[in-house]
């Protein structure tokens, strides 16, 4: 299994996280860029942009509920032909700012409560998928590797959409394979069991849950939040463990 590495980036609220995506863009196969509706800027949008161009990093859309108070962590209930439409705003800012520079958008993954959400709800995955699918051809769709991955591999076929399925870091799992909430104890790794995840995942294709069962899982890509400060520190070793 060759897993690419992605990250979230563009989500600047200060200076300091414009300096940590210079540290990241480097090391990375695939950046996330936040799309401006729960953090970042047209500024801050353009100068991720113009850093994945130089490291030779794809792009992908990384869009929210509009929830900048939030951060996108928010579940906010919308009629679908309202999501797909917010959605769709976000996606050709993104896909247009990088036309300017000469780069194409290659996928679309959800942010924050909308990810959650997409995953535990059918009809709100359909959603997305089909904002995705009218946005233009060629758009890959990135969600979370589960048990479902076939089923959701069949709902992105019947909209024309490829998808990537993909595992986390820095994340800890249930025995579900739903991610552990934020809010419980254990749900951001330390930088080891952060790393012994990466080379499980990398070695074995599985994880070990927050109950310390081993759960198999299928992924393309892995992703390191950019707003983790271990897994900001640890992204060499990351991509080290990755490369070997």
């Amino acid at each position: 299994m060759n897993l690419l590495l992605n990250c979230d980036l563009g989500e600047a609220i200060d200076g300091n996280q414009v300096s940590v995506d210079s540290q990241i863009m480097p090391c990375i196969d695939c950046a996330n860029i936040c799309c401006g509706f729960h953090a970042g800027s047209p500024l801050i949008i353009k100068n991720t942009l113009a850093l994945a161009k130089k490291h030779n990093v794809a792009v992908g859309a990384h869009p929210s509920y509009p929830d900048k108070a939030n951060f996108g962590r928010r579940s906010i209930k919308m009629p679908a032909t309202e999501l797909i439409a917010c959605l769709q705003y976000q996606i050709a800012a993104l896909a247009g700012m990088a036309q300017n520079i000469s780069l194409t958008l290659s996928y679309v993954k959800p942010h924050g409560a909308l990810y959650n959400d997409m995953m535990s709800d059918g009809h709100l995955r359909s959603a997305v998928m089909a904002s995705i699918a009218e946005s233009g051809p060629n758009l890959a769709f990135m969600l979370q590797a589960t048990a479902d991955s076939e089923m959701h591999r069949q709902e992105a076929e019947t909209f024309g959409l490829e998808l990537y399925l993909e595992a986390f870091a820095d994340r800890c799992y249930e025995d579900s394979g739903a991610l552990v909430p934020r809010s419980k104890a254990g749900a951001i790794l330390s930088r080891e069991k952060m790393l012994e995840q990466v080379r499980q995942l990398k070695e074995d294709h599985s994880v070990t849950t927050i109950n310390g069962r081993r759960l198999p899982l299928c992924a393309d890509s892995l992703c390191v939040h950019g707003d983790n400060p271990q897994a900001v520190a640890a992204i060499g070793e990351i991509r080290s463990i990755l490369s070997t």
